[in-house]
């Protein structure tokens, strides 16, 4: 068969031209709990104010791999004291072959943090309950409409006409 034809996935020699992206590993990189106001704080009366914040980072690490890392950051408040502080960096390595450039950083920051968010989430359940304090269990997040959305206010920044000169 001397007519073979080649896919337009594939290159004469055979080797995979295919799109692959692959969680390599997940891991804690930076855990603290913080507890300044114990033991006094088991005796404190009302539900604390809770307050949230993310961050996603992502960097290249090697050849076709990415690491991204979820940064969430817990404070309990109660009565203006401190009732307990937790930061989480939760990382994933994710090998990207073959996909196309613009294509990269939507998945690094919307589904890459989709992927890491249950085993981030439950990591910092654990860590506040072993702080003898009711879990936190944090709802799901839409990662995809957050980057839209950090996209289209990129791009409305972008086009705003400079100031005069």
């Amino acid at each position: 068969m001397a007519d073979e034809q080649f896919s337009a996935d594939q290159t004469g020699n055979g080797e995979d031209t295919l799109p692959q992206v692959g969680m390599i590993a997940q891991y804690v990189k930076d855990l603290s709990f913080e507890n300044p106001n114990a033991p006094a704080v088991y005796q404190w009366q009302g539900q604390p104010r809770i307050d949230v914040q993310f961050n996603i980072g992502a960097q290249t690490v090697g050849d076709d791999v990415h690491e991204v890392a979820l940064k969430v950051e817990v404070s309990a408040m109660s009565a203006d004291k401190t009732a307990f502080q937790v930061e989480l960096v939760y990382a994933g390595l994710f090998g990207i072959r073959n996909v196309p450039e613009d294509q990269i950083q939507p998945f690094l920051l919307a589904e890459a943090p989709r992927l890491l968010f249950p085993f981030a989430r439950r990591v910092l359940a654990d860590a506040i309950r072993d702080g003898n304090f009711p879990p936190l269990l944090l709802e799901p997040i839409d990662f995809g409409a957050l980057y839209m959305q950090q996209a289209q206010d990129a791009a409305l920044v972008n086009a705003e006409p400079a100031g005069e000169a």
